[in-house]
């Protein structure tokens, strides 16, 4: 599979067809991909060629428990996993849980809920535990809140400090405006008003650039969203 930088990828690993098709015709999107997997081995192969933001499993398949293949992967990573469950199998709710999952996901659901879960997990798994960030003149300690360029303190506010991070953490990747939005303010976007980020990055430039008008290192991409660079030396595209 060919791996666009911008995106998130989600697993489902569900046996009925119908609603694996149904979940991902529906949910996809510029910024999501769903890739399908009916079994445990399907699932495996895909983790093999493919890494995932996010796994979606349901408990009961064809050649094995997902409860089993949550804590297998949980050994192994991270990543954030959603159970598919019956709406009374509390037994299920428990014990998925305890083998690692994130969350749960009782059936029958409507697509409106599933998205805001999908949306909740997912900003879940951004490289937070990454705390430090050095190369060329910038030095970033985001568990300390200290921020360097050519060994000059740097003052950032809480917004822009999410900003960087998000961007410096995917270097040389395209992250669109919406998940920005997300990751900057993750209780909710609808309040934030429309410019607020487009203020952020300005400001970022004005404290990280040279030349703040002709930005190298935090990049436009027009109709996309926003790149880090940090060689600086992509003709200073707005």
């Amino acid at each position: 599979m060919a791996v666009d930088a911008g995106r998130q990828y989600i697993l489902i690993v569900e046996d009925d067809e119908d609603l694996a098709e149904g979940i991902c015709l529906s949910l996809q999107s510029p910024e999501l991909t769903f890739v399908r997997a009916g079994t445990i081995e399907e699932a495996e192969k895909q983790r093999k060629e493919q890494k995932f933001d996010l796994l979606i499993l349901d408990i009961n398949l064809p050649d094995g428990s997902g409860l089993d293949f949550c804590r297998q992967i949980r050994e192994q990573s991270r990543v954030p996993i959603a159970l598919l469950t019956a709406r009374d199998m509390e037994i299920d709710i428990v014990s998925g849980l305890e083998c690692g999952a994130d969350d749960y996901i009782t059936k029958p659901f409507s697509l409106m809920v599933l998205r805001a879960r999908i949306r909740a997990l997912l900003r879940r798994n951004v490289p937070e535990q990454k705390s430090e960030y050095r190369k060329g003149c910038f030095h970033f300690l985001f568990d300390r809140m200290e921020f360097y360029k050519e060994g000059r303190p740097v003052e950032l506010s809480k917004t822009e400090r999410r900003i960087l991070q998000l961007l410096v953490f995917h270097e040389g990747q395209v992250i669109t405006r919406d998940r920005l939005m997300e990751w900057v303010w993750p209780d909710g976007t609808e309040y934030v008003e429309d410019n607020a980020l487009s203020v952020g990055i300005r400001r970022l430039r004005d404290k990280l650039e040279d030349a703040p008008s002709r930005p190298q290192y935090i990049r436009t991409v027009y109709g996309k969203g926003y790149v880090w660079e940090s060689d600086g030396h992509n003709g200073g595209k707005r």
